[in-house]
């Protein structure tokens, strides 16, 4: 059987460090982790950046409240470079790489290796990707905040 792998780019219009910044930080994650129609409160978020540092956080589904844990150890944090982790629970590992494109632009490509049969599901990727619709949402405020 062959490894089951997934790749995203995205284009985010702010600066490297500010995109690593908002990866590594429970303050900033609460504000887009997870699918639309999900919260990820910030009192069950917990991000250890470095090796083998502990990321946990908890989704709660807008809808009815059911909750969904993930938790995961750093393989990789190399500021504002590169962060990778391994989920516990699935054994997926995911690889983000941050490059700057210059005029606070910012590439992000995400690696996902070992990827569970249930998240190639297209609704999973769909969902997937509103997370990083999120993000980019999140982002554009900070930067309007900043002006």
């Amino acid at each position: 059987m062959s490894e089951q792998v997934l790749h995203v780019t995205r284009v985010f219009e702010a600066p490297r460090e500010l995109v690593f910044t908002c990866m590594t930080e429970p303050e900033h994650l609460t504000h887009f982790w997870g699918p639309i129609g999900v919260t990820a409160p910030l009192d069950q978020i917990t991000v250890d950046p470095r090796p083998g540092g502990a990321f946990r956080t908890v989704m709660v589904n807008e809808s009815d409240g059911s909750t969904y844990p993930t938790s995961a150890r750093y393989l990789e944090v190399s500021a504002p470079e590169r962060l990778s982790w391994i989920e516990d629970h699935s054994g997926m590992t995911v690889t983000a790489t941050f490059t700057d494109l210059g005029d606070d632009r910012t590439q992000v490509d995400i690696r996902q290796t070992n990827v569970p049969p249930q998240m190639l599901d297209p609704r999973a990727q769909a969902g997937f990707l509103t997370s990083l619709d999120r993000f980019a949402a999140y982002l554009a405020r900070l930067s309007r905040a900043e002006r």
